[in-house]
């Protein structure tokens, strides 16, 4: 498994290239701008999915550029977020001819590797954390030391809290790749992060 950072878009968006070294077969996750640099990362793989954590422009911006460059891609999100035509500066339905939806549960193979969908609302309603082995990508639902706003559309505190206790209840030290901000571990957000101690204390 290899995988590449890349802040992308207006504000720095952390945009993922998830690569199965052995098949050369990729995934994209959050393509949120900066298509010509994404797609020069891109160059010379098996691009099979473009993958959104949530339909907020910042991390779907690039999506329909990427969608053209490779049609045999298929492009995943939430239905309750592409639906949600609030959540984006440019509306998903006017840019994308075919999107596939995903939700909990849902796994998506990848050569040799496997990605499972966790829906975790809070940040918007249809926010998901893509797990591939003892890697999260979360979105903006847990950063490293912080975690997404709830004050969006779609937004919701009580489920935020919900969603940080369910990963931080997850086995094991996992690798943490937030959508904003720099990498983290579960064992140390669960000693340092305050929103997800209090969701692991019950405080809701």
């Amino acid at each position: 498994m290899n995988i590449k950072a890349m802040p992308v878009g207006p504000i720095g968006t952390n945009c993922y290239i998830l690569e199965d070294e052995s098949s050369r077969q990729a995934a994209v996750i959050d393509p949120g701008g900066d298509a010509p640099r994404l797609l020069a990362a891109l160059k010379g793989l098996d691009v099979r999915y473009i993958l959104l954590t949530h339909g907020h422009y910042d991390h779907t911006g690039a999506a329909a550029e990427l969608a053209a460059a490779f049609p045999g891609a298929r492009v995943y999100i939430h239905e309750r977020d592409y639906r949600n035509v609030e959540l984006s500066l440019f509306p998903l339905q006017t840019q994308l001819s075919s999107v596939d939806f995903y939700g909990e549960g849902d796994r998506l193979p990848l050569g040799d590797l496997e990605l499972q969908v966790l829906h975790t609302p809070g940040h918007s309603e249809g926010s998901v954390t893509l797990r591939c082995g003892g890697v999260l990508f979360c979105g903006d639902t847990l950063f490293a030391g912080s975690c997404g706003r709830t004050d969006f559309p779609g937004g919701d505190t009580a489920k935020m809290l919900a969603s940080l206790r369910r990963l931080g209840e997850l086995e094991g030290d996992l690798q943490v790749l937030p959508g904003h901000m720099e990498d983290s571990t579960l064992s140390r957000e669960r000693r340092v992060n305050p929103y997800l101690r209090q969701a692991l204390s019950g405080g809701f």
